[in-house]
């Protein structure tokens, strides 16, 4: 198993860490605790010691099996990750109630890495406000955190502003090879590097959109390995930055634990013409945008609801990707019914708007035609 320093830690943390927000379930929802058992064993067999959970994963539930599957090892033996869910927490007193409830679920009396859960702008500004920081750096002087940080969600310049505002352990942000300008990006990547805090790295495989490609895209792999899968090559991209310390991967089958473990095992770092095929398939991907809305919101708010760059973006993402499974919570949960295209009353105002002259009334009838299908 590949292993990284986080040489400001004096620590040794396997490169693949096993997240724990996407354990197979049962048919009516819950955790297949057996299953769950079963991967997570095998993987800290092979050598992953680092386990990655939070409050909310699972309705509430991952904490409490993942504690109940850990309790038979050695608690040295692995680096438990888990996180504060901020948007819960409204005083200082939140934050000892919180992290004394996930104490118990986890059964343990500390935590190694210790995260303020899916910051931004507007929870950070909370979080000083209420003095949380303060209070989580008394619970590590007490020793129930060994590592304190955050995982984030918003801007670059919010990243700068909260990575810049004290010394952290270390810091978890998405990366991946489609999403390299968004949120903290590889500029962020750059930052936390310079700086010498480790980065735990999210959504390599991007929620598995970078995990399922159509024969033409594969090809592109295949080229240097037939038999490797395309998760394995986002996987190798993002470990081939030295400032990366753990990739989590959040895993649901045995099969992609597996799969993970195989790349893991002997971890080569991408080849340069390995980089130049990835930077092919980016390409081809962003080709397949099907129009040129750049999310300006000119044309919002709409009169009938419809969330219009909001759909534009599921659209556009679910072309690129070639599959469903990429878009359905943003468009089934995250926008819902009362804000899809089929909403539309054609008034033609949004058109009016628009600086990049979009036919937007004629595309959003592509697109809840196209979402309705699922296929393309």
């Amino acid at each position: 198993m590949e292993k990284r320093k986080m040489e400001n830690l004096g620590i040794e943390i396997s490169l693949l860490g096993f997240g724990c927000m996407r354990f197979p379930v049962t048919a009516d929802g819950k955790i297949d605790e057996a299953q769950a058992e079963r991967m997570l064993d095998t993987a800290i067999s092979k050598g992953v010691n680092y386990i990655d959970t939070a409050y909310p994963y699972h309705d509430g539930l991952s904490e409490a099996v993942v504690g109940k599957i850990l309790k038979k090892y050695e608690r040295s033996s692995f680096y438990l990750a888990t996180k504060l869910p901020v948007w819960l927490v409204n005083t200082v007193e939140d934050v000892d109630r919180y992290f004394e409830e996930q104490l118990k679920k986890l059964q343990v009396e500390y935590i190694d890495f210790y995260l303020m859960h899916a910051m931004n702008k507007e929870r950070w500004e909370k979080m000083k406000q209420i003095g949380c920081v303060k209070r989580l750096e008394e619970l590590k002087a007490e020793g129930k955190i060994k590592y304190l940080g955050f995982s984030f969600h918003d801007s670059y310049e919010v990243f700068e502003e909260i990575l810049c505002s004290r010394n952290w352990d270390f810091c978890q942000i998405q990366l991946n090879y489609m999403d390299t300008e968004e949120q903290a990006g590889l500029k962020g990547y750059q930052l936390a590097t310079d700086k010498k805090i480790p980065l735990v790295i999210m959504e390599p495989v991007k929620g598995g959109s970078l995990a399922a490609f159509s024969d033409d895209i594969m090809e592109h792999f295949r080229q240097f390995d037939r038999e490797a899968s395309a998760a394995s090559y986002a996987l190798r991209w993002v470990g081939s930055r030295p400032g990366v310390k753990v990739i989590l991967s959040g895993m649901s089958t045995m099969e992609q634990v597996e799969d993970n473990l195989k790349t893991f095992d002997s971890f080569k770092p991408l080849s340069e013409e390995e980089e130049k095929a990835i930077d092919r398939v980016v390409r081809i991907l962003r080709s397949r945008v099907q129009n040129g809305c750049t999310g300006c919101r000119y044309c919002m708010p709409c009169p009938a609801g419809v969330d219009i760059p909001g759909c534009f973006s599921v659209w556009n993402t679910y072309h690129m990707y070639q599959n469903y499974y990429a878009v359905n919570w943003d468009w089934e949960h995250e926008m819902g019914p009362e804000h899809q295209a089929k909403n539309c009353i054609k008034c033609g105002k949004c058109e009016k708007l628009c600086p990049q002259k979009l036919q937007i009334r004629r595309d959003l009838e592509k697109v809840q035609e196209d979402l309705d299908k699922k296929e393309l």
